[in-house]
């Protein structure tokens, strides 16, 4: 993984002295509020409804044991023990004291993170594929090249102050576990000719005006795509709207202007941009590509995980559930469950870090990752110490087998936390996993992705899932409307709003009443709860939601 240049540290010490500075006269009263805020914003730092909440980067989803561990200290010594994972794969903590913040971004730059541009209208943290560098399927590793962009983006002179907030995944692999085209930049790595580039996806996102992102471009170069996203990006800054902070997103300059406008905006640009850009060399490239080459995988019998896997059938099940192939045979890619059934969705404590640490350090080259659906993965792990790692996860209530089944539920912090939401996200989730834990089901529902946000900027990704829930309120209550046929794939889709939202105590039967339709639709056990609604369409559906309306219809 990336390790900081001596340049990297002497930046992250200014700029956490600023900020301590401009802390001290907030405290003091020199600065007001509205003052602050665009100070606090540039490094992280939120206001939310019980306290402040810092936003620390977690670029492209990738940590060291070390790095794990010092979050754990953030979390135990100037928090409530524990932090929360985000969807953009960062960490929040929801309850630092305001003084404590230059303390807390100090102990992070130790260990070489920081919380700078996870916040405002700039470029955010660039996500990637949580499996990259590991999964079987990829052309190659794309987190070298969402480095290259961090280093690019950050603190960038004429990105400080855009329209809106502007995100960039990139992904290894035709499948896509990025949600690329979600993404107001989404970047997919491709083959021509033997050299390797980049397809070029813009204008996607979700929030109250949900979009697909289209293709800008079917490849570009990398000797050339900084200069490419520079003049992409530069074309928005100028042209984006600034009269309406909701139709300031480049998915509707996009959607304004027209894909064949934009692209030919860019490519004028482009011309200009390149020709006199000062950015990163092929140099450079190579010497990051340099930190991320792969671990000297061990070799070794994996006889005693077929052992564990034949005559262990709790082993087996989580297996079969949480464990991903990897590039080299004897390998496999371990995606850690923080979501044990009732639990908030992409909490853990800092005990519960330490534990993932230590399991990475011993068993995993030292690596882990961050997913955008909030779990831990340890991208690299020998097929002989399986046993050991699930057994001590089991330890700590992080042996769940339930990932992409229906109680592993991406989730906001909703009205719990956050000040912009409408509707509580936390346990609504906490309770459909209870609910079908309960009835013992969702091995049998198989594959199904539960999205769910409180309100509606989308930060639970309700727009993309198979069940997608979203929080809002009505004249003072809370009514959670659902989406059915969302896909984060690289089969993106916006999911379709089923009617009528339903009050807080009608949320879990009804999406019961829908798992009960599409077991008794489904063909086969093998059918897949997207296959089949795309098979049978919206109707089965809506009648098992709003039998009255069917009713009275008849």
């Amino acid at each position: 993984m990336y390790r900081y240049s001596e340049f990297d540290h002497d930046f992250l010490a200014e700029r956490n002295a600023q900020f301590r500075a401009q802390v001290e006269r907030r405290i003091d009263g020199s600065l007001t509020e509205d003052e602050f805020k665009p100070l606090r914003l540039m490094n992280g730092l939120y206001l939310q409804l019980h306290a402040y909440m810092l936003r620390v980067a977690i670029p492209y989803g990738t940590l060291s044991s070390a790095q794990m561990r010092q979050l754990a200290l953030l979390a135990e010594k100037w928090d409530k023990g524990y932090g929360h994972f985000t969807t953009r794969q960062n960490i929040q903590y929801n309850w630092p004291k305001l003084n404590d913040v230059p303390d807390m971004l100090d102990a992070l730059a130790e260990v070489g993170m920081h919380a700078i541009q996870t916040s405002g209208n700039t470029i955010r943290n660039v996500t990637a594929d949580h499996f990259a560098g590991a999964a079987a399927d990829e052309i190659a590793d794309p987190r070298p090249y969402a480095e290259l962009l961090r280093q690019w983006s950050t603190d960038h002179p004429e990105f400080q102050f855009m329209p809106r907030k502007f995100k960039i995944a990139i992904t290894g692999s035709e499948n896509d576990r990025a949600v690329i085209k979600a993404h107001d930049i989404g970047l997919q790595l491709v083959e021509r000719d033997s050299v390797l580039g980049a397809r070029v996806i813009v204008g996607g996102g979700l929030g109250r005006t949900p979009m697909i992102g289209k293709e800008l471009s079917e490849f570009v170069a990398f000797d050339d795509l900084l200069a490419y996203l520079e003049a992409t990006v530069s074309v928005w800054n100028q042209i984006g709207r600034r009269d309406n902070k909701y139709k300031a997103r480049i998915k509707i300059t996009v959607h304004e202007h027209g894909i064949d406008a934009i692209r030919a905006k860019v490519n004028e640009r482009f011309l200009q941009v390149r020709s006199q850009f000062k950015g990163a060399d092929m140099a450079l490239l190579e010497e990051i590509k340099g930190h991320f080459a792969p671990p000297a995988f061990r070799e070794g019998s994996v006889a005693s995980f077929e052992s564990a896997y034949t005559n262990d059938p709790v082993f087996r099940s989580w297996i079969d559930t949480n464990i991903a192939p990897h590039k080299n045979a004897d390998h496999a890619i371990v995606t850690i469950s923080i979501k044990k059934h009732g639990q908030t969705p992409g909490d853990a404590t800092a005990e519960q870090m330490r534990v993932m640490a230590d399991l990475a350090e011993e068993f995993a080259y030292d690596e882990l990752r961050i997913s955008h659906e909030q779990n831990v993965i340890l991208p690299h792990v020998h097929k002989s110490d399986l046993p050991a790692i699930h057994a001590k996860l089991k330890e700590h209530e992080l042996a769940t087998a339930n990932i992409g089944l229906i109680s592993d539920i991406i989730a906001c912090p909703g009205m719990d936390y956050c000040a912009l939401a409408t509707a509580r996200s936390i346990p609504v989730a906490q309770e459909i996993a209870t609910r079908f834990d309960d009835l013992k089901l969702e091995h049998d529902i198989g594959h199904l992705k539960i999205k769910i946000s409180g309100c509606i900027n989308a930060c639970g990704h309700h727009h993309v899932g198979h069940i997608g829930i979203l929080g809002l309120d009505r004249a003072g209550v809370e009514n959670y409307q659902i989406t059915l046929g969302g896909d984060g794939t690289e089969n993106a889709a916006v999911g379709d709003r089923t009617g009528p939202g339903f009050a807080y105590d009608e949320i879990v039967p009804a999406v019961e009443r829908i798992v009960d339709t599409y077991l008794e639709q489904r063909e086969s056990a093998e059918e897949e709860f997207l296959q089949t609604y795309r098979r049978v369409g919206m109707a089965p559906f809506k009648a098992a939601l709003y039998p009255e309306a069917q009713a009275n219809a008849a």
